[in-house]
């Protein structure tokens, strides 16, 4: 039973970044949730999304939690750190990511949810 409850207990975050123009962060944040968040909210464990405006660009920063690697990689149909960049992505980002970031899940303290 306790391995059944770890298939539910996250231990990777994987995080993506990306920036866009200050005057095309509301539009992006809508395409992005459609496009982007919906599906990944159907299969990870949790999706946070982050959205910090600056004078001339927003950056956005979504960080989803996964019970594994293989799990993370069944969703991504192919290796997990690739960027797979979603049809419009070119369209609204100042650049295009390159990567992602994979982190090990070490602690969790308080509540976030």
């Amino acid at each position: 039973m306790a391995m059944q409850d770890n298939a539910f207990r996250p231990a990777i975050a994987r995080v993506w970044r990306g920036r866009v123009p200050r005057d095309r962060a509301d539009e992006y944040e809508a395409y992005n949730f459609e496009a982007g968040i919906r599906p990944l909210i159907e299969k990870a464990l949790g999706v946070q999304t982050f959205r910090e405006d600056r004078a001339g660009e927003s950056e956005f920063v979504t960080i989803s939690y996964w019970p594994s690697i293989a799990a993370m990689a069944a969703f991504t149909g192919a290796d997990p750190t690739d960027v797979h960049h979603l049809p419009r992505d070119a369209e609204f980002l100042i650049e295009l990511p390159r990567s992602v970031q994979i982190l090990s899940l070490r602690q969790s303290h308080g509540r976030t949810g």
